[in-house]
């Protein structure tokens, strides 16, 4: 790697995380709406669920801040104090499906959601499968799932798409041609996942050549990477 492309790959990103960086379309709508209204969700818990990258961690962060939630991953709750956690105010859990790896963390899971629904407190868990498909072996635990509400985040339309993009190259505080959005559109998978791997690649490059970012560029970016059958970061 040359001294120029390590710098390019150092130069930080400002990643908008706020409710206001959150496109509200009629995919998330729904979900949105849930977690504004917690004391809506049947048994005081709710799972909300989407692909990689289609903002669940976002909106898990948005809801945690504004509630003044304890937080965590599903991987560290077999070492996590459940008694504190099942006496905090509100309690968000990110990547939860990643319980079902570890024995001694579904069955931590389990007595919080005990715990948290006898108290009739919040619980939010956000992941990439409804909570029935995480493969749990613990089958009281899985029956909990089962009855948990779940709000799914779905792969974005055009309009979404477009949104996201805009935000990604605004996080990066990279000016665009008017031409890039609706090119892209046409271009790429209909999904976060590829929208973020392909800003990524573009930013490089321009910074790399030092060129402005316009749908001709990203044209010709797109066309080395087939060529040589690369498919972003």
């Amino acid at each position: 790697m040359t001294t120029a492309e390590q710098l390019v790959l150092d130069l930080p990103v400002r990643r908008a995380q706020g409710r206001d960086d959150f496109f509200v379309a009629p995919n998330n709508a729904l979900p949105l709406a849930m977690l504004d209204a917690p004391e809506t969700w049947p048994l005081h818990r709710l799972v909300l669920h989407g692909p990689k990258a289609s903002g669940k961690s976002h909106l898990l962060n948005i809801w945690a801040d504004e509630r003044g939630a304890a937080r965590l991953d599903g991987a560290g709750l077999a070492s996590a104090d459940i008694a504190a956690l099942i006496g905090a105010p509100a309690v968000a859990i990110d990547r939860a499906e990643g319980v079902a790896a570890d024995a001694a963390a579904q069955t931590a899971l389990f007595h919080l959601i005990n715990g948290r629904m006898a108290r009739g407190a919040p619980l939010l868990m956000a992941a990439r499968q409804p909570g029935a498909r995480w493969g749990v072996a613990l089958a009281d635990l899985h029956s909990r799932l089962e009855a948990t509400a779940q709000a799914e985040l779905l792969p974005p339309d055009d309009a979404m798409l477009a949104a996201l993009l805009v935000k990604l190259f605004a996080d990066r505080q990279i000016d665009v041609g008017a031409d890039l959005v609706p090119y892209l559109i046409n271009r790429i998978d209909r999904s976060f996942a590829a929208a973020i791997a392909v800003v990524a690649r573009l930013d490089r490059e321009a910074l790399a050549r030092k060129s402005r970012l316009t749908a001709r560029f990203a044209g010709q970016i797109l066309a080395l990477d087939a060529e040589g059958g690369q498919h972003g970061d």
